[in-house]
């Protein structure tokens, strides 16, 4: 009785139904091998590849970082009138206490929201506030950046734009983005943790190959079931289920229904070897994610997604916290401002920080709710007047306080948390203090000093933050229009003169920040191993000068005395004879004996003073009290309780010496004052761009000391050598942040190893040993295989076992390290500290 079974074919060309004897296939294949499958849509084109160096703008362009789009802007208003009139006497007043913990930052709506667009060379957004500056009349649209101007003192010819760049996402979505905590370091920004770390993970290629393999042997066994190659055994189940009295139609279906359930489970055997469960969910992960990225960070898209609309109370476009509290009249105009494309990022961080401190004064509030209701966005302004920079080029989340400076490599080397997501900057990592060493040219000033230099910018334009920028670049380091105050020793054109004394009254507090400058870098000489005795000196003429002229000398009269020029000593000891002053007549009586002793350290200090006594600084350097007709005002460290920008150019050409005693007083009088401020709540922070000669035994002291006073310091060095040898170990302790790139010297390179220190690994040590065998068969069977192969017989033994080894070492730092990568390691003021991480600079 014919059961229709399947029986061998003559003609082995193709495979036939064996009850109908029509052709037949394993069910779920193609029925052509040979035919391709449907084609994938071609890729997106990349985006535009934006020039890093920022470019004055002509008229009618958009200032802005690189890569990102315009959003509408407005002029700069003035200062509301009323209660916000001053830094101190507005928003934030001298004597209120911290709103919040000045280190503190609030997250976001923690939904899930996709990311906008952006650039194909970084990952994630930026607001609309980086897009346009204040004043400039741009409006919302693509952009071409400009070919002019200067990225930085560092910086290298750009690349041409492949493109213009996807448009970005209003400031509304932009704030709706979620914000999560993350570890220190990262861009908070759209940032999503990556999955648990799976340490029997399969690599992608090996995970293909092996589905395709196992796929291939499925086919196989089904092929020689199906032909009888096998026999019949697997049709046992059928023969055995199928009544006789079943007709041809119904044992038609009986028969391919158990055909299916073979070839399913032939599938679904074959599919678990060769996992392809764990391929279908990678691949449709990577089709959903578009160019994903294999990091923690939420993937770009070619288009701005927007985000959806949290609940009223916890969307930040409407203000939920102002209306919780009663002004539900301004939280309306501000949420106008914002969905009109009226408001910036930074008058939305300025806002919000005026808020806390009204939060501290509740008597203010119905002043700022008088002030958000006659000016808007303008309200709480900066003295200035301006509410955005001219130019922007790094990526800044004011939200957060963030500035970007680059990508985690998606390395082994790197921690699994921090692979591939962006690495930023913020003031509770900048408390600390950083040092980056680095030869020239590697982004220590275009892709560090100047982001950070301009994230401070911004923030004290919210109100946030103080800033002193310091180099010998210039406008190529951050543009005049980003500051206040601009200082140029030694040129005509200079609106501000530099406070040789600090703004103090006190001749000892003088004396010891002049001395730190003028003998800091000959410390390890001096007597005592420091500056301390010439400070003594110093005040002991400076005392008598202050009590008899009621001011500070200018350099000239200050050199005169150190040099004990006929007369100088004379006529002051005589004076204060005649008043009577005893105690400051021993002082006078003391320096006079010092500086006839060996070894004089007077004699230093007037030799260093007569590096500032030259006509190209003959206006500069005057203390208050000489009656000045120059115009220009004089600056002083004191004045960082306000929200200032300051900038400070360093004579580096032709007065290279005099620099140096410039860089080193403008550091002793910042450590020295920001320790002083009576209102700390604003993050006070010095980028001293080419540090060289001008760290010292004080200035390691002083800045041990910034951490608990919020403020912070930025160095850049060329080499370790431009420190003096005792101390660069007590530099890369004191600072808490530490970035070396690609190019330094083995002997740099070794400092940073042994700071960073060492981390337990596993390793496994594979030992080959040749096999012996005295039994007859087996040597002629070792024998056999030795003339194959030409080796000997070998067994292999595995040896696992956890040493310590230096997570860098100084050949990996100084020989691997690629261009534009550089590693470094972060220390939050709470102190969390990351491990040394690789990082691509400026994506």
């Amino acid at each position: 009785m014919d059961m229709g079974l399947p029986h061998r074919k003559r003609d082995t060309g193709g495979a036939h139904d064996p009850v109908h004897g029509t052709p037949g296939s394993l069910p779920g294949a193609p029925a052509d091998p040979g035919t391709p499958g449907p084609g994938r849509a071609a890729p997106p084109a990349p985006g535009a590849e934006l020039p890093d160096r920022a470019a004055p703008l002509a008229h009618g362009d958009t200032p802005d970082a690189p890569g990102t789009p315009a959003a509408p802007a407005h002029p700069p208003a003035a200062p509301p009138p009323g209660p916000y009139p001053h830094p101190t006497g507005g928003p934030y007043p001298a004597d209120a206490p911290y709103a919040t913990d000045p280190y503190a930052t609030d997250g976001a709506y923690p939904a899930e929201v996709p990311r906008p667009a952006d650039t194909a060379h970084a990952s994630g957004p930026r607001p609309p506030g980086q897009q346009a500056a204040a004043g400039s009349g741009a409006q919302p649209g693509p952009q071409t950046p400009g070919t002019g101007g200067g990225h930085g003192f560092e910086s290298v010819p750009p690349p041409m734009p492949q493109g213009a760049p996807a448009a970005g996402p209003p400031l509304v979505d932009w704030l709706r983005i979620p914000r999560p905590e993350a570890d220190p370091g990262v861009w908070r920004c759209g940032y999503a943790p990556r999955p648990p770390e799976d340490p029997e993970r399969i690599p992608a290629r090996q995970l293909v190959s092996g589905a395709i393999v196992s796929f291939l042997i499925a086919w196989l066994l089904w092929s020689l079931l199906w032909n009888r190659y096998l026999g019949s055994f697997w049709l046992w189940p059928l023969f055995a289920m199928t009544p006789d009295a079943v007709g041809t139609a119904a044992r038609s279906v009986i028969s391919y229904v158990y055909y299916t359930a073979v070839a399913g489970a032939i599938l679904v055997v074959f599919g678990r070897i060769g996992h392809w469960p764990e391929l279908a969910r990678r691949t449709v992960a990577r089709l959903r994610g578009g160019r994903a990225r294999p990091g923690g960070t939420t993937q770009d898209t070619p288009e701005a997604v927007p985000a959806p609309v949290p609940p009223p109370h916890l969307d930040p476009a409407e203000w939920p916290q102002l209306r919780a509290a009663g002004a539900a009249e301004a939280a309306d105009r501000l949420a106008e401002e914002l969905r009109s494309g009226r408001m910036t990022d930074v008058d939305q961080a300025r806002i919000a920080r005026a808020w806390q401190s009204v939060r501290t004064r509740p008597e203010r509030l119905a002043a700022f709710v008088d002030s958000v209701r006659t000016h808007g966005a303008a309200a709480c302004g900066h003295p200035s007047g301006e509410r955005n920079l001219s130019v922007r080029a790094a990526r800044h989340d004011l939200s957060v306080r963030q500035v970007r400076i680059g990508t985690a490599a998606d390395a082994e080397r790197n921690p699994y948390g921090y692979r591939g997501v962006g690495i930023a900057l913020d003031p509770s990592l900048l408390g600390t203090s950083a040092l980056a060493v680095g030869p020239p040219g590697t982004g220590k000033t275009s892709r560090l000093a100047r982001p950070v230099a301009e994230s401070l910018c911004l923030q004290a334009l919210a109100g946030q933050a103080a800033v002193i920028a310091v180099s010998p670049a210039g406008e190529r380091f951050v543009p005049d229009e980003s500051f206040d105050v601009v200082i140029r020793p030694g040129r005509p054109e200079s609106t501000h003169d530099l406070d040789l004394y600090g703004g103090t009254t006190d001749p000892d507090e003088a004396a010891g920040m002049l001395a730190e400058a003028l003998v800091g870098d000959l410390g390890t000489a001096l007597p005592g191993g420091d500056s301390r005795r010439a400070a003594t000196c110093l005040a002991q003429l400076l005392g008598p000068f202050v009590a008899v002229h009621g001011r500070f000398p200018t350099v000239p009269e200050l050199r005169e005395l150190l040099d004990a020029g006929p007369g100088s000593l004379d006529a002051l000891r005589a004076r204060l004879h005649a008043e009577g002053r005893d105690a400051l007549l021993r002082e006078l009586d003391a320096f006079e004996r010092q500086s006839g002793r060996a070894g004089d350290v007077v004699a230093l200090l007037a030799e260093r003073i007569a590096l500032l006594d030259r006509p190209a600084f003959a206006d500069f350097f005057q203390p208050e009290g000489t009656g000045r007709g120059d115009g220009r005002r004089p600056f002083s460290a004191r004045a960082l309780e306000h929200p200032l920008r300051v900038r400070i150019d360093l004579p580096e050409r032709g007065h290279a010496e005099a620099s140096r005693i410039l860089a080193r007083l403008i550091l002793a009088q910042f450590t020295e004052c920001v320790v002083a401020r009576r209102d700390q709540s604003l993050f006070a922070c010095l980028v001293l761009d080419d540090a060289a000669q001008t760290v010292t035994p004080q200035a390691l002291r002083a800045l041990q000391r910034l951490r608990s006073v919020h403020a912070g310091v930025v160095l850049t060095l060329r080499a370790l050598d431009d420190v003096p040898q005792p101390l660069r170990a007590p530099l890369l302790g004191a600072v808490g942040c530490r970035m070396v790139c690609a190019g330094v010297t083995p002997w740099d390179a070794e400092r940073f190893a042994e700071v960073w220190g060492t981390e337990w690994v596993q390793t496994r040590t594979v030992t080959n040993r040749q096999l012996v065998s005295d039994e007859p068969v087996t040597r002629v069977l070792h024998a056999v295989r030795r003339l194959a192969t030409g080796k000997y017989v070998t067994a292999e033994s595995v040896t696992v076992r956890s040493e310590q080894r230096e997570r860098w070492s100084a050949s990996d730092l100084a020989n691997e390290l690629q261009p534009g990568h550089a590693v470094l390691s972060v220390t939050t003021v709470r102190g969390e500290r990351t491990p040394p991480i690789l990082t691509r600079l400026g994506e």
